[in-house]
Parts: structure tokens; sequence; C-alpha cells
């Protein structure tokens, strides 16, 4: 965003920059497939939950492609499977109870394949719905996602949640490991993890895809994270219902992705409802792509560590967030708007709205900015976090109406609040190294504010 449209955005806080979220939403547009079906059943599929039907879903959505595009189509009763990959043109198509059950044998969600882990680009065991350079894929219908994930399944690998066993393997040395080797510049195609590894796999990850629509599934027991779009251009997700609480369970995670609506979904998750991430560390500034033009509206937090969550992995920026509409309210959501990172991760963190959204309770903080999260000061990445909005939000119950961390080197910069009322609110804000604040209507506990 430049100098002169920034300008114009401040200038029209009242209106929440509608010009320019009329303008994101006229590019988001969800794709189209032809009338074609093509039934799993008559690919080999076996209903009952007990026979794999990997190699028939897969040579279903292989018919599908040649054709041209279409649905494929879960009908209804419970099918076991393993990784699926879809191919440009087609809509898997969840029917009304039905249910794709996905296998907990790991080795079916090999060989590995390009992916993105917490940030960092390697080559791993395959997300449950992959799609990789694809355009004009769909997962539709009202049928449910089951990741068939617990605490003896993809969960102890986590090594936390009350899932992690002493003596167990858990992906901790992986992690490190992965990072550390970003951090040398060793090439994608070396950093192979997978079998042994014990890096978990997302639930669904379109990468560097175009044209993707996610709706009206439910999906629970992830092993991950749920639904994540990296590099992805023009994403609808609507109308999806998340209900799963294993280690690391966010709902939706757009990552290095532009232009994405995530409209009129309800999220119930271990982690973070929504997270907004652009890469980790080097790895994030050696892909430099930001997360940008993302509107969520019109849905329900439950649980979760945030309502919407901007990081902590942003090192390739984001920008131009759009949050309106929303309804959170769980004594066990931490935070309504959290901004994470450090100076380890850096990057710029601009343009975030937030309106209309009635939060009943939450454990910490309605806004929350920090800094210091994880590693903290001291790196050589200062990240830039500035022009933060909120506006006629609500709260009745909460640890802190703002708590706000900043570096002295590097204070936050530019947060408006507008029209809001925080009640039942435990303690005094928090506010350090932050410069540019503005209140202008806000209560806590009845009194006026006045920054």
């Amino acid at each position: 965003m430049n100098r002169r449209s920034f300008l114009a955005l401040s200038a029209a806080i009242p209106a929440f920059g509608a010009d320019e979220r009329t303008e994101i939403l006229s590019r988001i547009k969800a794709p189209q497939f032809p009338d074609r079906d093509f039934s799993i059943l008559k690919f080999g599929a076996v209903e009952g939950g007990k026979k794999d039907s990997t190699d028939a879903i897969a040579t279903a959505v292989a018919a599908c492609a040649a054709a041209g595009g279409g649905r494929v189509v879960v009908p209804e009763g419970s099918f076991l499977t393993g990784a699926i990959h879809l191919k440009s043109g087609v809509n898997l198509h969840v029917s009304k109870n039905a249910t794709l059950l996905f296998n907990r044998d790991p080795k079916l969600y090999l060989p590995v394949v390009f992916t993105r882990w917490e940030g960092t680009e390697c080559m791993n065991y395959s997300p449950f719905i992959y799609a990789f350079e694809q355009t004009n894929i769909a997962i539709s219908g009202e049928g449910t996602l089951d990741g068939n994930a617990d605490c003896d399944h993809w969960w102890n690998w986590s090594g936390k949640g009350g899932c992690g066993r002493k003596g167990e393997p858990t992906q901790a040395r992986a992690r490190n490991e992965l990072v550390a080797s970003a951090d040398k510049d060793v090439p994608v195609k070396d950093r192979v993890y997978g079998d042994g590894r014990w890096l978990r796999p997302q639930f669904i990850q379109p990468y560097r895809s175009t044209n993707v629509l996610i709706e009206g599934v439910t999906i629970r027991n992830s092993p991950m994270w749920e639904i994540n779009p990296v590099l992805c251009r023009n994403v609808t997700v609507r109308d999806v219902k998340i209900a799963s609480h294993g280690p690391n369970n966010d709902g939706c995670d757009p990552e290095s992705s532009t232009d994405v609506l995530i409209d009129n979904c309800v999220f119930d998750t271990g982690d973070d409802c929504i997270a907004i991430k652009s890469g980790r560390n080097r790895d994030g500034r050696r892909v430099a792509v930001a997360s940008q033009n993302i509107i969520v509206r019109n849905c329900v937090m439950k649980d979760g560590h945030g309502g919407v969550t901007i990081g902590s992995e942003a090192s390739g920026d984001v920008r131009n967030v759009f949050v309106e509409n929303c309804k959170m309210d769980s004594p066990h959501l931490n935070v309504a708007l959290r901004i994470k990172t450090n100076s380890f991760r850096g990057g710029k963190i601009e343009n975030i709205f937030m309106r209309n959204c009635p939060v009943g309770q939450v454990a910490g903080a309605v806004l929350d900015i920090d800094l210091f999260y994880e590693e903290g000061e001291g790196g050589a990445f200062t990240p830039l976090v500035r022009n933060i909005v909120m506006e006629d939000v609500t709260c009745h119950k909460s640890k802190y109406a703002v708590s706000l961390k900043g570096y002295k080197s590097a204070p936050v910069r530019d947060i408006s609040l507008t029209r809001c009322a925080f009640d039942h609110v435990e303690k005094e804000n928090v506010i350090q190294n932050v410069t540019g604040l503005r209140v202008s209507d806000v209560t806590i506990n009845g009194q006026r504010w006045s920054a």
C-alpha cells in the first residue's frame, strides 16, 4: 500500500476502508465446475470405514481432471482413505452424511511432498488433502472430514498439549533441525523429513494454487493445522465448521496468500482459530511473499488461543486484513485480536482492521500485540507493527482490555480504538513502547478511557 492510498484509508477510518474492502471482494470469486459427477463408488471405494479407498479416490480424481473437471463425489457413508491430491478442475464433494475418515498409518502420507511446515519449506508427509500448483479446485458439501487424530495417533508427536508421554519420540528435534537448515540455506529438496522425523502433516494444504474453494464441510480431529493455503491467490473458505482440540490445531492459516475470504465459519480449536502467516525467519525472507488482502467476516470463534491472530511466522509481511461481524466467546479463548512476532521473525504487520465484533469473554486481552513472543528482542530483524484499528468492539469479560508491548527501539505505532466498551476487566492495560495511540468513545468498566 503506497503512502497516498494509506493516507486515504486513514482518513476513511469511520467507513472502515469500505472502498478497498469492496475492491478486494470484487477479485475473490469462487471457482465454477462442469456439471459432471464421478462417484468414488464407481472407482472401487468401499463404504464402511474399514477398507482403504485411497487408490479408488485417486483414480476418480484423475478421471475427473482428464475429463475437463467436475465433482468427485463421496456419497453417504464412511470411507477410509490416505492422502488425497487434488488436480485442476476437481471439486471434491463430500455429501451430507458422508465422512472421509483418514487412515492413521503415516506411511499412507508418503512419498514426501513439497510443503511448508510452521513457516519453513521442506519435503514432508503429504497433507491429508493437498494440491500443488493447481487451478480451480474445491472441497465442498455438507459432509465430514475426520482426521482420526488423538493422543495415540499424530497428537502425541507434538510432545505437548497433554498428549506427549515420557519416552515417546516427538517432533522437537526435527523442528529445530528444519529451522537450522533453512538458516544455512540448505536447498528445500534436501530438507527431507517424513518417515521417522515426526513432523505432523497439515489437514488441508493447497500450495501455489489459484482459485480455491473450501465450503460447507465439517472438519474434526486434525493432526495439526486444519486449513492452510500457502502461496495461493483467490481463496474462499465459507460455511466451514471446525472442531478440533489437538495441539497446534489452528483452524484456518492463510500463509503468503493474496485475496482470501473467510466467511460464516465456526471455529472451536486447540490453537488459534485463524492465524495469518507469511513464513518464518530466514526462509520467510527468502520466499518474501506477504499475506495480504484478507477478509474475515460473520464467523464464530469459540475455544482457541486467538480469535484472529497475525503471526507468529510473519517474516514475509502481513497487510490489509479486515475482520468484521464476528462473535467470539469462551473462557478458553485467550485473545480476540492477537499480533505476535519478534526480532528474529521480523517483517511488517500493518493495516489490520477489526469492527462490529461482540466478544463475550476472553481469558487474556481483547487486543494483544506482543513483539516479545518466543525469542523476543535481540535479533537482527526488528519487526514493524503499525496501523491497527478497532471499531465498535465490545467485551463483557477479560483480564485486560488491551496489552500492547513494543520495543524501545521499535515501538508499536498508530493504534486506534473507536466506540469500544470493555466490561468486567480485571487488570489495568499493559502499554509499553507505543506511539500514536488514539482512543475515541472507549470505556473500560464503565469509565471513559482517555489515552
